[in-house]
């Protein structure tokens, strides 16, 4: 596999929901990839980071369009419900904090907290699009940082140290 490929693996692995950003990094580190870390953090970052104005834009309306249509309906009904409760919840613990509460909700790698889910929620909370970009950015930074630390067994040298 010659090294363009495997940055571009890195790239569309980050591109998957659920897996994103948090799947590409360690994905770049396994052995027959094994790209410099920082490199492959900056193509997961904007690999993550491309369906992000697109989910804004048009996810929601997709969504709501097909909601109601025979085959696609139950799949598109529960990506509303996820980012309705997404949403929700984090409105639920922030209130104006908006901002930060969707930088903590991207930039914490758990299941389901990536920027598709967090994107989605902030279109459903209508949080303008400036700040969902700027605040997802953030996010995915963070959680590439930690992925990063991760990857390379820092903590697992921390824990062997203590």
């Amino acid at each position: 596999m010659s090294v363009l490929t495997k940055y571009l693996y890195v790239f569309f692995v980050s591109m998957v929901p659920l897996i994103e950003l948090r799947g590409a990094i360690p994905i770049s580190q396994l052995p027959g990839i094994e790209l410099p870390l920082l490199q492959s953090y900056i193509v997961a970052v904007i690999g993550n980071m491309v369906p992000v104005p697109i989910i804004y834009l048009f996810a929601r309306k997709v969504l709501e369009w097909g909601a109601d249509k025979p085959v696609i309906g139950k799949f598109f009904s529960f990506c509303i419900d996820k980012g309705h409760k997404a949403g929700a919840k984090l409105q639920e613990k922030v209130g104006r904090g908006l901002f930060v509460a969707l930088l903590l909700f991207v930039g914490i790698p758990l299941p389901g907290t990536g920027a598709w889910t967090g994107t989605l929620a902030a279109s459903f909370l209508d949080m303008d699009f400036k700040s969902t970009v700027t605040s997802v950015m953030l996010g995915v930074l963070l959680a590439g940082i930690i992925m990063g630390a991760v990857s390379a067994g820092l903590f697992g040298a921390i824990g062997a140290i203590f």
